[in-house]
């Protein structure tokens, strides 16, 4: 029986530190979307390259869905697009709380 709740224990901490990663990892992703949309916003635009324009395409593939969620709840104030913000917040809140809950529940 001590074996079974070691490995018990051992799975939930793979399967919570796997959680953790892929939350960061997505985190990143929308901090790069949010600061190559950036530099386009002030006139930084590099030659056109099929390579860039795959990679642009990924990250807005991935990342505006879950920021379009944030942009209805959360409107521009004077030009300024808060929703990264708070769905970077929202999704660290959410690592916290679930891997936490799968390590100790």
């Amino acid at each position: 029986m001590g074996s079974e709740a070691v490995i018990l224990a051992s799975a939930r901490t793979q399967v919570a530190d796997y959680l953790s990663t892929l939350l960061y990892v997505y985190t990143l992703l929308i901090f790069l979307y949010i600061v190559i949309q950036l530099l386009f916003s002030v006139g930084v635009r590099p030659p056109y390259s099929r390579t860039l324009d795959h990679v642009i395409g990924f990250l807005r593939d991935v990342c505006e869905p879950f920021l379009r969620i944030f942009r209805r709840v959360l409107p521009a104030f004077g030009g300024i697009d808060f929703s990264p913000l708070l769905a970077i917040l929202t999704l660290q809140i959410v690592n916290s709380i679930v891997v936490n809950g799968i390590i100790h529940g």
